[in-house]
């Protein structure tokens, strides 16, 4: 611990998660504050979830207030509701030597000004012996809201609580009380959610130059670079009427991606037909040599070399054979032939291999069955001659393969693998991926009968699903989720319990029932890394990242990639956004679509504000050359613009059109089409 900060706990009441510490969300939240706006001073020292338990919650509370080194602050998530099970200030008021009704005051005033329902919340705020501690709600948004709002002050009464002196704490009065922490009169009416929090230096350590006195307290942070979703609780008369999120370029948002898509994980498995598509996580060398033992390349007849090193032609006799299969050979003399068949493994005393072509059948037995005799037509066999030697191909101990290198589909590293007898491998996990489409009016597309009004078939979860499994990924189906809080938030942390990455399309825009970001950031704690991009199709495309905790209590980050409600956008998105950061978790490099160079075979119009990504067919011509057609109207929600398309040209954003026979980028997506006469 460091001894310059004071020192806070973080316990959370929760019986969900008591039991599987993964669900927690608020931990990670309430860390995120105290780095945030904590000004450097506060050093989160212990962190512990129990269960809405009376003596559970007082047990963590007296061993962190009443040790030798207490701490300086402590602060419960959860249980301060009116349910019968909310138990928190029954359990904390007790323990309580003095109570503090302004912090209680402070954090409802906060939240109420962010919904009335804050007042349904029993806070309770006080000292015991020598800790302060604070009971804050137990959803991550209202948690996150009400530290917020009084962290600033708490340094102050920590150290009072600590045991300091008032006078000199109080010396110069309250403007240099609000200058120390950051504060201003009124000013902390502007904190709830933490978008007008300022971050300052502390300033005892920022003297002014010339002056000899503090400098001013000024913010380092505008609010607008921390923007923030719709509140859905605000109703549709108080939501957003513009995005908060700046436009980015394609290459800034795949920038964000890439530094915010979590590392590979390395895991041990079996060689089998499961293996196609991984890449190896480390390199591997062979077990054994391939040929494990001295064989024939060809048919023929395999002969010992006499001592002289010149093999003579002539007749001779037929005394042993040898298959390309299991078995013991005996020993081969001089004067003597096996019959050999390609693979078969040279007999012990054999030299080298002659060819059948170079003998003719002399004599065979009685039954007519085999051979007795062969004549050799040639004297000119060379020792070694036709042998494939021990290790030729691979020897023991060889690297074979090379960690980063990818096993294709075609098979050809695999049947390496099991050549030289690899049982087990250490490749990159491939991620799992969900797919999840939202809104009340989806409906799964198989469904019979006519539509009714308003309602639309699913087309964007099943395309989704297939482009995922066409990546050799597996994809699992989350379903349709309805438009409501709730609902998106459950779906969304059951589907985190079994997959890496959720794919949702829908619910990204501007409408009142559009969710996704504010479930993402109020509900899950998630941080939205982008929220729209300046491409076309596909601007409210966004790109989220959310904290949890793995099987072993570890924090880990997953993905989410909310994709716009309109079939063509969605699928343009998959392939530009999603697919390269799917290859980065499952280390294949390069990521994402290959580009290539292709000549117009027809003029194609540029939208003059975005570059857009135009769904077009690419084949090769008797030229050499790659050649790219329209598939037709753009438009973001016909997805027949996808039917033949097997690449995206990147279109610049321009006046006009680009003209037949000049040359643009493509995006490769599928494989190229046939040869065009």
């Amino acid at each position: 611990m460091s001894n310059n900060k004071l020192q806070a706990a973080i316990l959370v009441v929760s019986e969900t998660a008591s039991r599987d510490h993964s669900t927690d969300r608020c931990i990670p939240v309430l860390r995120d504050v105290f780095d945030g706006i904590g000004n450097g001073q506060w050093e989160v020292a212990f962190t512990e979830i129990v269960p809405d338990s009376v003596l559970d919650i007082q047990k963590s509370i007296q061993s962190w207030a009443d040790c030798q080194k207490p701490l300086n602050l402590i602060v419960t998530s959860g249980g301060t509701g009116f349910a019968t099970k909310d138990v928190t200030p029954e359990a904390v008021s007790p323990l309580l030597d003095r109570h503090a009704p302004g912090l209680v005051h402070g954090m409802l005033a906060s939240s109420y000004s962010v919904t009335p329902f804050a007042l349904m919340a029993r806070p309770v705020a006080g000292v015991r012996k020598k800790t302060l501690v604070l009971t804050l709600p137990g959803s991550p948004k209202g948690a996150k809201e009400n530290l917020e709002s009084v962290l600033k002050l708490l340094p102050h009464a920590c150290i009072q609580a600590a045991g300091a002196e008032s006078r000199p704490l109080h010396a110069g009065g309250v403007k240099k009380l609000e200058a120390d922490a950051g504060v201003s009169s009124g000013g902390m009416g502007e904190v709830p959610g933490g978008e007008h929090s300022h971050h300052h230096s502390h300033p005892r350590h920022d003297h002014s130059h010339g002056h000899g006195g503090h400098s001013a307290p000024r913010a380092h942070t505008k609010q607008e670079d921390r923007p923030q979703s719709n509140d859905p609780s605000a109703g549709p008369a108080r939501r957003y009427r513009s995005s908060p999120y700046p436009m980015l370029a394609v290459i800034d948002a795949l920038n964000l991606i890439s530094e915010n898509t979590p590392e590979p994980v390395v895991q041990k498995v079996p060689v089998d037909l499961d293996l196609s598509g991984a890449v190896l996580a480390k390199d591997v060398k062979a077990a054994e040599s391939v040929p494990a033992f001295r064989a024939s390349i060809v048919d023929g007849y395999a002969v010992k070399m006499p001592h002289s090193g010149r093999f003579a032609g002539g007749v001779y006799p037929v005394a042993l054979v040898s298959h390309a299969q299991p078995g013991t050979v005996k020993e081969l003399k001089e004067g003597e032939v096996a019959r050999i068949t390609t693979g078969a493994p040279l007999p012990p005393g054999a030299d080298a291999v002659v060819m059948v072509e170079d003998t003719v059948l002399k004599r065979q037995t009685e039954d007519g069955e085999e051979e007795k005799e062969v004549e050799i037509l040639t004297g000119k066999i060379q020792a070694g001659e036709n042998v494939r030697e021990v290790g030729s191909d691979v020897n023991e101990g060889d690297t074979i393969l090379k960690k980063g290198e990818g096993i294709t589909v075609v098979g050809g590293e695999f049947g390496l693998l099991a050549s030289v007898g690899t049982s087990e491998v250490s490749v990159y996990r491939r991620p799992v991926i969900g797919v999840l489409s939202t809104g009340d009016e989806i409906i799964p597309h198989d469904k019979r009968g006519p539509l009714r009004l308003g309602e639309v078939r699913d087309t964007n979860r099943p395309t989704l699903l297939t482009a995922v499994r066409s990546h050799i990924f597996e994809a699992v189906d989350l379903g349709i989720v309805s438009d409501k809080p709730g609902a998106l938030e459950q779906t969304l942390r059951d589907a985190f319990r079994k997959v890496d990455v959720i794919i949702t399309s829908g619910g990204v825009s501007m409408g009142e029932l559009d969710l996704l970001k504010p479930t993402i950031e109020r509900s899950l704690g998630g941080t939205i890394h982008f929220g729209r991009v300046n491409m076309k199709p596909g601007k409210p495309t966004t790109f989220a990242t959310v904290p949890l905790k793995d099987d072993s209590g570890k924090r880990i980050t997953k993905s989410i990639f909310s994709l716009p409600g309109n079939p063509a956008s969605a699928v343009v998105c998959f392939h530009v956004f999603v697919l390269p950061s799917l290859h980065q978790q499952a280390g294949i490099r390069p990521v994402g679509l290959p580009k290539v160079k292709v000549v117009l075979d027809e003029d194609v119009r540029m939208d003059r504000q975005r570059p857009e990504y135009h769904r077009a067919f690419v084949a090769a011509k008797d030229d050499g050359l790659l050649y790219a057609s329209s598939t037709g109207g753009q438009r973001s929600s016909r997805i027949g613009s996808f039917k033949r398309a097997n690449a995206l040209l990147v279109m610049p954003a321009r006046d006009g059109s680009m003209k037949k026979g000049e040359r643009v980028d493509a995006l490769l997506m599928g494989k190229l089409g046939e040869l065009a006469r």
